[in-house]
């Protein structure tokens, strides 16, 4: 289903006569036939990166309901939030050494390099009999994802002319549609009959297929220094001390959030010393302040991933402890939203909305901060909850039109020689938006109350529950993304 939802766009005829994108290069003199993603050119690369897409989505949707199985048999509940921050840390390190590493000498040691530390990670994971091991083998694999992320975009950047990006994008996004459905699914049906360990230990087997699809045609579009010498460029010493920095910042500040004792200042202080210079140094000259072109676009991109997935995250618990729904009910709330998002990357990779991209973008941010602050409305015991599937939908849809438009604008304002870099930046904003929203709303969400939030106590002592504890995630991260939606008017260059 998601990949035929993706290649909607390839098979269309009409994409071979479709004007090219503004101001960018021609499209090569091709068959009208291999003018597709699907094409004779493009088929094997295509199904190869698009697989590879497909899998880690499956690993990422099914992790998350093996995780708590897993903890417990390794003893380790008490370094629970260690497992997603030991991943999220080191993927900020491989997000700017793949795009040192791509810029300099081709996506192909990045990507190769990526997927060897990734299925590492998961078998170190799988096969850990303590939870320190357990925790080790998702910093190896965050490492891994970090690499294999902007690798990909360089791939894209590189491989397809750039008519075609939009398409590709489309079928990245879409590719998450089944397994955000079937993923947790079949990890749950993994982990009660097989184990949980199967969940991390079956993955790396199933990569090798897309992998000997991929590399071969890789390495002939996209291997080797964009400049042609055969002579790879030294990697940039500043920048990857900057990573350092980054990765051991957001680390430092994710372990102070975690652990909330006037103690824990002092590690949260030095992790923003170096997390704020180290970002700054990281991101193009410009971003902080909205400056019009390429740092507006990533600017955007950390907007609205983490206004989104910050209200997102507090969906399902907010259906469960307020409106009394099972943890399946409320996790089907958000599956529609799956369908949507890839809707709306299709409909970004239409030749004929190319000159209206940016107002797309605009209508995008303003859908997403409508189901954002429509959210808490099931709150009101009058409305019903499948109301907040509704609107979760509708915000799904406009993340599609931004999240895929924003990767083909940042390939489109980026020279050949700085697509690593800027697609490294641009995944680096999306993380660490991630990050600060994430703990600034389970912050306040912890200060009004929400961890005594519960439907069965409030229905057992007849008090009122906290409502304001989920307002006051919802209703900021909802004025976040309407400065969003002001952010995509700065898109384009003068």
């Amino acid at each position: 289903m998601g990949l035929t939802l993706a290649f909607m766009t390839a098979l269309d005829p009409r994409d071979a006569s479709a004007e090219k994108i503004s101001g960018g290069p021609a499209a090569p003199s091709v068959p009208e036939a291999e003018e597709t993603v699907l094409g004779r050119s493009y088929r094997a690369l295509s199904i190869g990166i698009v697989s590879v897409v497909l899998l880690i989505a499956f690993e990422a949707t099914a992790v998350g309901t093996a995780m708590p199985v897993a903890a417990r048999e390794l003893d380790g509940v008490s370094l629970y939030a260690f497992a997603f921050s030991g991943y999220f840390t080191t993927s900020l390190f491989g997000m700017v050494l793949a795009g040192q590493w791509s810029d300099r000498r081709g996506p192909l040691g990045a990507l190769t390099t990526g997927i060897a530390f990734f299925g590492a990670g998961l078998l170190l994971s799988g096969t850990a009999g303590a939870m320190w091991l357990f925790i080790l083998g998702r910093a190896v694999q965050g490492l891994g994802g970090g690499l294999v992320i902007v690798a990909l975009y360089v791939v894209v950047g590189r491989a397809y002319p750039e008519r075609l990006r939009p398409a590709i994008m489309a079928a990245f996004s879409a590719s998450w549609v089944v397994p955000s459905i079937v993923g947790p699914l079949a990890s749950g049906a993994v982990t009660e009959h097989l184990g949980w360990r199967w969940v991390f230990v079956g993955i790396p087997v199933l990569v090798v297929f897309p992998l000997a699809l991929a590399l071969p045609q890789i390495r002939r579009r996209a291997g080797g220094p964009i400049d042609g010498s055969g002579r790879p460029a030294s990697f940039d010493r500043r920048r990857i001390r900057l990573a350092l920095g980054i990765s051991l910042g957001a680390g430092l500040l994710q372990y102070a959030a975690q652990d909330l004792r006037w103690l824990s200042l002092v590690p949260g202080v030095a992790g923003a010393a170096l997390l704020v210079p180290a970002a700054l140094g990281l991101l193009p000259r410009g971003t902080y302040r909205a400056a019009r072109g390429l740092p507006s676009v990533v600017l955007l991109r950390g907007v609205a991933a983490g206004s989104f997935i910050a209200a997102e995250s507090f969906v399902p618990l907010m259906l469960v402890t307020q409106r009394g729904l099972s943890p399946t009910l409320a996790g089907f709330s958000l599956a529609a939203g799956g369908v949507t998002w890839a809707l709306g990357s299709w409909v970004q990779s239409r030749p004929r909305v190319e000159p209206y991209r940016e107002r797309l973008m605009t209508l995008g941010m303003v859908l997403v901060a409508a189901s954002i602050a429509a959210a808490p409305s099931v709150l009101i015991d009058s409305v019903p909850a499948w109301a907040l599937a509704v609107a979760w939908a509708f915000g799904c849809f406009g993340m599609g039109l931004v999240i895929a438009s924003s990767s083909v604008l940042l390939l489109h304002l980026s020279r050949p020689e700085q697509a690593g870099t800027n697609s490294a930046a641009l995944q680096i904003s999306d993380a660490l938006s991630n990050i600060v929203l994430l703990a600034a709303g389970g912050a306040a969400f912890a200060a009004l109350g929400g961890g005594a939030v519960s439907h069965a106590a409030t229905e057992a002592s007849g008090a009122g529950s906290h409502p304001a504890a989920f307002a006051v995630v919802f209703l900021p991260m909802a004025g976040v993304a309407l400065v969003g939606a002001w952010v995509t008017t700065r898109l384009r260059e003068r």
